[in-house]
């Protein structure tokens, strides 16, 4: 990790604008074709002005007083060929406001870069390492981006994928303090090459969270619900529909209002087709592996929703498929 020194200097916002108080991380795994941000800030829906992402390209967080431009104008001097700290140069260099900005850079070779411009709020810095540069300003100390990049090392190490290193990370950073005026929204943006719904573009995971006093936490649980949705089918964990399980399974269905049938505990057409439209209607057409073969996650889940129709807790509802 190279350490870059911050700083600890307070201003006057300029012309009143809101302060992007943040702290965020950009991240490229080029091998694996994955660019990635994670980001969290007391700012209502940080998600709409810091990450900026391209798959193939690299990936761009903009924050303090924000320039927004600083994304699209970043992806289309990466997509030039410019690497990641002839982009931050070149963006600076071009703004009067400089001094109140600051910029995280990873290109499509995975080389980083990032700026914190001499006005940012203290405690304000960044710490750019391999593949990956953190930042931010309004901060309880060095210590956030100091922790938010040994997090995403030992993550990257132990071969989480990209959304779990961003996670880990904005976890230790809010762990050693944070944005010290607090917590209000949280965004993950994830992009790989065709990874977006049905492949037509490649925004494989795009996650808000406006407004929650624990943003971190609610992201955390919205990107397990995107795994549980669009991730592969572990073979180890397929459930073959034979024996008390079926009854089980009737007994779920009938819980949550999919089967109304006798509970027989036989593998019928009545269960099967009840077990179908329980598939179809909570969106888990990407998980459906066989007529007698069930997803043991979307077995869990079909016990946790039984639970909450009962009132007994469980997980959280679950947002709908786009048609």
């Amino acid at each position: 990790m190279q350490v870059q020194a911050g700083r600890g200097g307070r201003t006057r916002t300029p012309g009143g604008t809101p302060w992007v108080a943040t702290f965020s991380i950009v991240a490229a795994d080029p091998a694996a074709g994955i660019w990635g941000i994670g980001v969290q800030s007391k700012f209502l829906a940080v998600g709409a002005v810091v990450p900026w992402a391209e798959a193939g390209t690299g990936a761009i967080a903009t924050q303090a007083w924000a320039n927004v431009s600083y994304g699209p104008d970043g992806l289309a001097l990466l997509r030039q060929g410019l690497s990641a700290e002839e982009v931050v140069a070149r963006l600076v260099e071009a703004d009067p406001e400089r001094d109140h900005r600051q910029l995280g850079v990873v290109d499509a070779q995975g080389r980083a870069a990032a700026y914190t411009g001499k006005a940012c709020f203290e405690w304000a810095g960044h710490r750019v390492g391999e593949g990956y540069a953190c930042q931010g300003n309004i901060l309880a100390g060095p210590a956030v981006v100091d922790e938010m990049a040994r997090a995403y090392e030992a993550a990257r190490d132990r071969g989480l994928p990209m959304e779990e290193r961003l996670i880990e990370a904005l976890r230790a950073a809010q762990a050693a303090g944070g944005d010290r005026r607090g917590q209000q929204s949280a965004a993950l943006l994830v992009v790989k090459p065709q990874g977006g719904y049905g492949g037509y573009n490649d925004r494989w995971l795009d996650l808000r969270v406006d407004d929650h006093p624990r943003p971190i936490e609610e992201l955390d649980r919205l990107m397990r619900l995107h795994r549980l949705y669009f991730g592969t089918p572990d073979p180890s964990r397929q459930v073959r529909l034979e024996g008390p399980v079926v009854g089980e399974i009737q007994q779920l269905l009938l819980a949550t209002g999919y089967y109304r049938g006798p509970l027989t505990g036989r593998l019928d057409e009545a269960t099967l087709s009840a077990l179908q439209a329980f598939q179809l209607n909570e969106n888990f057409e990407e998980r459906v592996v066989g007529p007698e073969v069930m997803d043991g996650d979307v077995l869990d889940y079909l016990r946790s929703l039984a639970r909450r129709q009962a009132g007994d807790g469980g997980a959280g509802s679950a947002p709908g498929t786009a048609r």
